[in-house]
């Protein structure tokens, strides 16, 4: 009665107490649990008369009326929870399986007495995380084959030390390494990644299509390890500390426990936020733009991340103005994106030099003049921001753009010295505007957050070149410490 796919959920039902099948179609499954006479009973639910007519028919069928209770309901929302020990949503989406889950309310003595015994037709990678959001762990992974089609399916439990799952991990599952069913499977998601991977690149989008070739590549070999050393070496090769202005505090801050790390996250700031999430997702480094040690200390409070982090076992590498200054890091990462959306006339000029060939931002030329308030729109695309403060006259056209990420308002003299149109930067203050009009200089500030995070991408675009196997993600806590109201 049962294909291969039901056969293994069947399998992996506990037995222990009262079974219930969301979605149940034609009760065979539950038939299956009661005939084999692993469960005394069995809640079939569906959320529709239609395929509840069906169960019903089969469970006449087989005699089992007194065992199988069918339930019109959506999800959970009308099944008693009480004595049951599995819950079976099988063939379902699984942003919908996690819907269904997310909607329960019960306390955590119930949680911890069922085993979830899941099987998403789609969206695998939605299912993992979000189980973990809900503080459950996944106690085991299998693929089924069926015709030429492979099923994931998956047992998950209550955890009471909840973590959370990066985007590899929940991509790449918790299949059994021996299984060759399940290596199938991975071989079939690693190619599907590589053509997302190659169909971004064709679009121009490389840092997305290296990070996609990551994951294939993660899929099939696993998380691997490297020495925190020799991450830091690269990135000192790509971003020479050495070249950091002397007021800045750059470099490897607060040292991890371990020598070696599986797992990377990327944070503008180290801020409480970062350290927890860097905390529940198990990594062992966080690589930041800003200095979590900045200026001296006179005392460490349980609140500082700096505290968080040594406690925690987390080490922190801050890359500051030498990020800044090298060629491809922030300002060579807006270089890019808005030659993405305007035409340049001739080669980039340094902005700021600093000496030792060294230089601090740039200065483009236009092909076409475009106004003030056109060129804040492009920035709104370049910085992902919902809001640009221009100065006053935004009417202005301009054609020779200067530009600095972060807080680079004290610049404006220097690009009114050196014939700029306009200047693009954050954190502007007053009289820096007050200037602005008097240079009769399109100012546009972006925002500090907005021209800066940006450069996570790229660094963890040549982090997972470098090292495809490293688990590298961008903090979801590394957000605008502001909000626009």
């Amino acid at each position: 009665m049962l294909d291969n796919r039901l056969k293994k959920i069947a399998e992996l039902v506990s037995g222990e107490g009262i079974a219930v099948d969301v979605g149940t179609d034609h009760a065979y499954l539950a038939a299956e649990l009661v005939g084999s006479g692993k469960c005394s009973r069995v809640i079939a639910s569906d959320v529709k008369e239609g395929p509840l007519d069906s169960a019903r028919n089969t469970v006449e069928k087989y005699g089992i009326q007194d065992k199988v209770e069918l339930v019109l309901s959506d999800g959970l929302e009308n099944v008693p929870l009480d004595g049951v020990s599995d819950v079976v949503i099988a063939g379902m989406g699984g942003e919908t399986i996690a819907d269904i889950i997310g909607a329960v309310k019960i306390d955590s003595v119930d949680k911890m007495n069922i085993r979830w015994v899941l099987q998403p037709m789609t969206k695998p990678e939605i299912l993992r995380r979000r189980l973990y959001e809900y503080n459950m762990e996944i106690t085991g992974e299998y693929v089924v084959e069926e015709g030429d089609k492979l099923y994931v399916i998956m047992t998950a439990e209550y955890c009471p030390f909840p973590r959370r799952l990066s985007e590899a991990e929940s991509v790449c599952g918790f299949f059994d390494d021996e299984d060759e069913t399940a290596n199938k499977y991975r071989a079939r998601e690693a190619e599907r990644l590589e053509k997302v991977a190659e169909n971004l690149e064709k679009a121009g989008r490389n840092s997305d299509a290296q990070h996609y070739k990551a994951l294939a590549q993660k899929v099939i070999n696993g998380i691997g390890i490297e020495q925190i050393n020799d991450v830091i070496d690269y990135l000192d090769g790509l971003y020479p500390f050495a070249v950091q202005e002397k007021w800045d505090n750059s470099g490897y801050l607060v040292e991890s426990s371990e020598q070696e790390c599986s797992r990377i996250l990327l944070s503008l700031d180290i801020t409480s936020e970062a350290v927890d999430e860097a905390d529940l997702k198990c990594a062992e480094l966080i690589i930041s733009h800003h200095p979590v040690i900045f200026e001296p200390r006179r005392s460490i409070k349980s609140c500082d991340p700096v505290y968080k982090l040594i406690a925690s076992g987390i080490g922190a590498v801050c890359m500051h103005t030498n990020l800044d200054i090298a060629e491809g890091g922030t300002n060579g990462v807006i270089l890019r994106k808005l030659g993405e959306k305007l035409a340049f006339c001739g080669e980039p000029e340094p902005f700021e030099e600093l000496g030792g060939g060294n230089s601090l931002g740039w200065i483009v030329t236009l092909k076409e003049e475009v106004t003030a308030r056109a060129l804040a729109e492009v920035c709104k695309e370049v910085f992902c921001c919902e809001y640009v403060r221009t100065s006053r006259h935004s009417n202005k056209l301009v054609s020779k753009i200067s530009f600095c990420s972060g807080s680079g308002g004290s610049m404006l003299g220097l690009a009114k010295e050196k014939g700029c149109d306009a200047l693009i930067t954050g954190d502007v203050k007053h009289d820096v505007w007050v200037d602005a009009n008097n240079y009769d200089i399109a100012l546009l500030d972006c925002g500090h957050f907005h021209t800066e995070n940006i450069v996570l991408e790229e660094l963890r675009r040549v982090l997972e070149e470098k090292f495809p196997l490293l688990d590298v993600e961008i903090a979801e806590s590394s957000t605008d410490p502001c909000e626009y109201v």
